[in-house]
């Protein structure tokens, strides 16, 4: 298992609809994820900051299969108005987020 990690801001006043969307996402995006074999993803938000968090068998094959979705396109489209995700200018994916601590309960 790989974890990956990535972080984004809310645009102001735009939690609630971020939270409403999420709430109601769109059964071919989860698909797309389940396809790309993530699971465990979860977000957090502290003010405008937000973490998101996944687990999957291959961190690049989960990128690969994103990166070649229409859905995820579409997705990324229609979240443009609530949030700002920085993204790395070689891959066109969301920084890698560097693990520098891990417990896994040993």
């Amino acid at each position: 298992m790989e974890r990956y990690a990535w972080r984004a801001r809310l645009l102001p006043g735009k939690k609630e609809e971020y939270v409403r969307r999420h709430n109601a996402i769109w059964p071919e995006l989860k698909a797309v994820l389940a396809a790309a074999g993530i699971r465990n993803y979860t977000i957090w938000c502290e003010g405008d900051c937000l973490f998101g968090y996944y687990e999957c068998d291959s961190v690049a094959e989960a990128g690969r299969v994103q990166a070649e979705s229409p859905v995820v396109d579409r997705w990324n489209e229609y979240m443009r108005d609530v949030m700002v995700m920085d993204t790395d200018p070689v891959t066109g994916a969301q920084p890698l987020l560097e693990q520098v601590f891990l417990f896994n309960g040993e």
